[in-house]
């Protein structure tokens, strides 16, 4: 098969190299998955980098989240499976086997049906950024009739988020930084948009809410946001955060978070509990049928074009998900 692939950590320039390789095949309780669509995520950066941990096998092909039709399925999986339409995730989670190659292995149970009203394309950006925003939003029940803040509403989680908050009957003030992502962050459905470079946070959600600040802040910036986000947060709200770009090892203002009671989640997808991703592939599902989750696709590359693509993941160039397509 042909595989984009890695044998050492660096830049993408450096290390990505493409060529054949052999095919896999899947072991008791997987699937093969012939890949249409493999989506790029910044923690495929970190690992191709070495940014966070060294590499943990000879040679990783890389991306964790991917898009295609069961090939082949192995023992203790019913055969009636193979032809199906899957969206994929944890494609290389503690595996050297990613989505960047014409086929991938992965646990029965990581090949979740893809609606037929929804393209590959679409599927391969349901993995990270869609479970991580569903997790966000939903990780303590129902949001309808809440407020709720998305922090860098145009990114592909925070796009996400927009648009579950908006389907679980949420009102949604999203911060973004340019004028062209105030627009995608409307498009995502956002009744309110702020810029937090040019106005007062604080003060807008403030107006927008009648002072009576917001339920839940979906948050791409821990470190960075918390001093608003302890202004805005009402009593007993939550702060859901999927990552601390500011600041890695933020200072925490204990006293105005134990005041409001103020819940905080930290979200990775890879150690969510089982039961949080079934609850999201279940939801992805229904609202994705329901055409209330379209995934906002900055870019499409072919996969030779995949260090291009990781480098525009790593300066953040493009606004929404990108997608590698396989020929």
């Amino acid at each position: 098969m042909r595989a984009a692939f890695y044998e050492r950590q660096g830049a993408p320039e450096d290390v990505l190299q493409i060529g054949m390789l052999e095919r896999p095949q899947p072991g008791p309780g997987e699937v093969l998955v012939k890949v249409h669509a493999s989506g790029v995520n910044p923690s495929d950066t970190y690992g191709r980098s070495g940014r966070t941990a060294p590499m943990a096998f000879p040679r990783v092909i890389p991306h964790q989240d991917g898009a295609g039709i069961i090939a082949a399925v192995g023992a203790d999986v019913p055969t009636q499976r193979v032809g199906e339409r899957v969206w994929i995730y944890e494609a290389t989670w503690n595996r050297p086997g990613g989505t960047a190659a014409d086929f991938s292995v992965v646990p029965a149970q990581r090949a979740v049906k893809l609606p037929d009203n929804t393209d590959f394309d679409a599927g391969a950006c349901l993995g990270i950024p869609a479970l991580t925003a569903h997790r966000a939003v939903f990780a303590d029940g129902p949001v309808d009739g809440q407020t709720i803040l998305v922090t860098g509403g145009a990114g592909a989680v925070g796009s996400a988020a927009i648009q579950l908050a908006k389907w679980g009957g949420a009102t949604v003030i999203a911060t973004v930084s340019s004028d062209e992502k105030a627009r995608v962050a409307r498009e995502a459905g956002a009744d309110h948009t702020l810029d937090y470079k040019t106005q007062d946070v604080v003060a807008e959600v403030k107006r927008l809410t009648h002072g009576a600040g917001v339920d839940r802040v979906v948050d791409v910036d821990f470190g960075g946001n918390l001093p608003v986000s302890v202004q805005i947060v009402k009593l007993h709200g939550t702060i859901a955060s999927y990552a601390s770009r500011g600041d890695q090892e933020p200072k925490v203002p204990f006293r105005a978070l134990m005041q409001k009671n103020i819940n905080v989640h930290a979200i990775l997808v890879y150690t969510m509990p089982e039961s949080a991703k079934a609850a999201g592939q279940a939801d992805l599902t229904r609202a994705l049928e329901e055409e209330a989750l379209r995934p906002v696709i900055g870019a499409r590359l072919p996969v030779e074009r995949i260090a291009e693509a990781h480098t525009a993941v790593e300066r953040g160039s493009i606004i929404g998900n990108v997608v590698l397509q396989h020929a």
